[in-house]
């Protein structure tokens, strides 16, 4: 047999994918075109301004069969990309919850990035194990939460991707737990709680861990109470459920729901779950950030008496996604039922059981090297300025706030929580501009009913946001719809809130009313 004819020099079209010299070329021309991309970021729409399917009609049909050159991609990025984002490192971004950046967590993202290790146990990269051990230990002294959640008080942390994750863990770890009680065969009787205003994932987390949806339950609200979740009304569901035969096992709790940044009592939530042997996580997906300051620390209160704790670090904590730190008092309930061993997974370093191995920690097997990008932004920075930062963030809102309240046009819908005002336009502001209008329609002075007014709010909104210079989110709680004002993008200062406020003022006039005197009802249903 003959022997085979390699040629031993490549094309010159190509080149090592990680030859060392065209990786710094190339790096620096990256870094370069986010610099510019952050110096030039406010003259971007906020919102996107394209239309479903632009890229497709932009792009090739098939990928290339020869190289292209990066200064080709990067002028496609530009060209292509770059229209179809919405730019959430905008300082008048205020929309969703902020998912705030640095050059810290970018940089560390990309050292991370640049080692690429998977780190499923300890012996594949124990540098990554025993950073992501000793930060989240650094995070929690930081949110001074009990010893009990460290690695030296028996508990632990571990980063995933989202909060989704955190609770879809921390659901299976409680289902086992219960399950191995009082039997397999009983998990159609299992129920979890949160309230109307507990995040989605919660319930999206329970079905995929086999909990029956006909066993999920919604405390109800009110906006008396700030949209939060009363003991007394939690009480009176699970006691129901028992009274039917059913196992309570499950309560979320949250601090800063998605909508209002509604708080729960967690310290007396946790002693009605107590009651029933349930597993108590707190969602502080958005408010933990905020809550190594100590002014905003008691707002968990009571988390000593909780199972779980979570909070994204990507959202407001100058760290870039995906960035989820979950903290559990007893680690063993995770391993129990996550852990896999396969004979290829095998090493001295587990068998010691002097180490973690993250994998059995969580649902999937690989994980990324999230702490080093954590760990730069706390070395970078500092404990002091991070609560600063956040701070900044907090006195911004309660500015805008001040601005809602001096403007008759408009109303606080909830008193303001952490960085979010949530506000709209007053039904009697409306009625008043619209007054003058209705009698030259011949109707005279009429009522405005709240679904009308939900949607002048929404067309609001709309005008705003389609404008591209602010862009903001809303919700509809309890029939309210309101407006979202979130505080967090890094570059925010003070004049980009008034510059926001601005755009309110200005959209809302009674010519525009005057246009709009049809949407008056003729009397009370």
């Amino acid at each position: 047999m003959g022997s085979l004819d390699i040629k031993q020099e490549s094309s010159p079209l190509m080149t090592n994918p990680l030859d060392s010299e065209e990786f710094r070329r190339q790096g620096y021309m990256v870094i370069d075109f986010l610099a510019e991309y952050y110096k030039n970021i406010q003259k971007f729409p906020v919102r996107s301004q394209v239309e479903p399917g632009y890229l497709r009609k932009r792009l090739p049909e098939s990928a290339p069969y020869e190289p292209e050159s990066i200064e080709t991609i990067l002028k496609d990025v530009q060209d292509d990309i770059v229209p179809g984002l919405t730019h959430w490192q905008s300082p008048n971004y205020y929309a969703y919850f902020p998912s705030s950046g640095s050059t810290a967590g970018l940089l560390g993202e990309t050292l991370a990035a640049g080692f690429n290790v998977v780190g499923f146990n300890w012996i594949s990269s124990p540098a990554s194990t025993e950073l992501e051990s000793i930060v989240m230990d650094w995070l929690a002294e930081m949110l001074n939460l009990p010893k009990a959640f460290t690695f030296s008080g028996e508990g632990g942390g571990v980063m995933m991707g989202t909060t989704c994750e955190a609770i879809l863990t921390t659901i299976t770890a409680a289902r086992d737990r219960i399950l191995d009680r009082i039997g397999r065969e009983h998990i159609n009787k299992l129920v979890i709680y949160g309230s109307d205003q507990t995040h989605c994932s919660f319930f999206k987390s329970a079905k995929i861990a086999g909990i029956s949806p006909n066993n999920f339950r919604q405390v109800k609200t009110s906006r008396a109470h700030a949209f939060s979740m009363r003991p007394d009304a939690l009480r009176a569901v699970i006691q129901a459920d028992v009274d039917a035969g059913l196992v309570p096992f499950f309560l979320c709790t949250t601090v800063g729901t998605t909508s209002t940044a509604a708080v729960d009592p967690v310290g007396l939530l946790c002693e009605v779950a107590k009651d029933y042997g349930m597993w108590v996580h707190i969602d502080a997906a958005y408010a933990g950030n905020a809550c190594i300051c100590p002014e905003l620390r008691h707002m968990i209160n009571g988390v000593e008496n909780a199972d779980s704790f979570s909070f994204n670090a990507h959202k407001w904590f100058l760290t870039t996604l995906d960035c989820c730190c979950l903290w559990v008092k007893d680690p063993s309930s995770l391993v129990r039922c996550l852990s896999t061993n396969p004979e290829y997974l095998k090493n001295k370093a587990t068998d010691t059981q002097q180490v973690v191995d993250y994998k059995d920690w969580q649902i999937t097997l690989s994980r990324r090297f999230r702490s080093l990008k954590m760990w730069l932004v706390l070395r970078s920075y500092g404990v002091d300025y991070l609560r600063n930062f956040l701070r900044s963030h907090v006195d911004m809102a309660a500015y805008f706030e001040q601005l809602v309240l001096m403007d008759g046009r408009f109303e606080v819908v909830v008193p303001r929580s952490f960085a979010l005002v949530c506000f709209r336009l007053s039904a009697s502001a409306v009625i008043q501009r619209l007054y003058d209008s209705c009698h030259r329609h011949g109707h005279g002075l009429k009522f405005l009913e709240e679904e009308t007014l939900n949607d002048l709010n929404a067309e609001l909104l709309e005008s705003i946001n389609s404008a591209g210079q602010i862009y903001m989110t809303h919700s509809l709680v309890d029939g309210v719809y309101m407006l979202r004002f979130a505080v967090g993008a890094t570059l925010t200062q003070t004049h980009h809130v008034t510059y926001a406020w601005k755009q309110w003022s200005d959209q809302w006039s009674p010519q525009k009313a005057e246009l709009r005197h049809g949407i008056i009802g003729s009397r009370r249903p």
